[in-house]
């Protein structure tokens, strides 16, 4: 194929909340039409930290060759920038093999600074300020969270966590428009239904045995290690401490997840560029686009 061609393979991009069907229909996808997957996952970047961040099996992972996993030890820094530079990378090399590229993940961040060519530097953008100002502190330390950004020292002070996260982000998403070969599905999910996938995955999560993984993970690289501290990792150590019961930290689980969707459909909701469509809607319409060759 010839290096032109190679260029216009298209980025099928699929986004949308934790727990709704994404990974699988990527996989079937990608498995169907040549592709390989970029996962744009910020917890999923940590090596051991398979069970807790729900990571593709080794099964699926047979099935489909799979990027942006176990990238880093649990507490090196990695930023956006640095997904962003890593995904570009890969983006290229998968089509150097003739394969079509699948970026696929809930952290919103990760997704937009490759699919709207985030610019990364020093300066700040009022028209972003402004927009981080308006959130209260204990929700720009979820966006941190959610978005592996690393608090400052002092994550008290409002000003300095929104300049941790200017650091990470500089141009709003109403400025820019997506590169044009990219291919953009959310997937969409009723309410109900997806609170009911997340209450099963937070289930399937302990049979597949995260409170021994947790307890390894705690005894490596601490139980404070930045990494340890969000995700499922905290809710065990207090089971492992008699602070609280499996029962109860199951529900805990589930309830954070349900949180956490929130938040990602809030950020990914933003971009008009997005077709957002239930998971057998959307799988029709990417094999549409696929076996059409757009």
């Amino acid at each position: 194929m010839a290096a032109e061609s190679l260029e216009k393979l298209p980025l099928i991009v699929i986004t949308g909340p934790t727990a709704s069907g994404k990974t699988s229909l990527a996989i079937e996808l990608a498995a169907h039409y040549k592709g390989e997957i970029i996962c744009a996952d910020s917890r999923t970047i940590y090596k051991g930290m398979d069970i807790g961040t729900a990571k593709p099996t080794a099964a699926e992972r047979a099935l489909v060759s799979h990027w942006g996993l176990d990238l880093i030890e649990p507490g090196q820094p990695f930023s956006a920038a640095d997904f962003k530079q890593y995904a570009q990378q890969k983006i290229e090399e998968i089509r150097a093999r003739g394969h079509i590229p699948f970026l696929v993940g809930g952290t919103g961040l990760y997704v937009d600074a490759v699919v709207f060519d985030y610019q990364f530097g020093p300066a700040a953008d009022p028209t972003q300020r402004a927009w981080l100002e308006s959130f209260s502190l204990e929700a720009l330390h979820n966006y941190c969270r959610d978005n592996n950004i690393r608090l400052p020292e002092n994550d008290k002070n409002k000003r300095y966590v929104i300049r941790a996260i200017e650091q990470n982000n500089r141009i709003p998403l109403k400025k820019m428009t997506p590169i044009s070969t990219s291919i953009i599905v959310g997937i969409a999910t009723d309410r109900e239904i997806l609170r009911q996938r997340i209450a099963k995955r937070s289930e399937q999560l302990f049979e597949d045995g995260v409170v021994d993984e947790a307890t390894l993970l705690g005894e490596k690289y601490g139980w404070d290690n930045a990494a340890m501290t969000g995700n499922i990792y905290p809710l065990v150590r207090d089971y492992l401490l008699g602070k609280a019961t499996l029962a109860e930290i199951k529900v805990k689980n589930a309830t954070l997840d349900w949180r956490l969707a929130k938040r990602q459909l809030a950020w990914m909701r933003r971009s008009s560029f997005t077709t957002w469509l239930p998971l057998a809607e959307a799988k029709d319409r990417l094999e549409q686009r696929l076996a059409n060759g757009d």
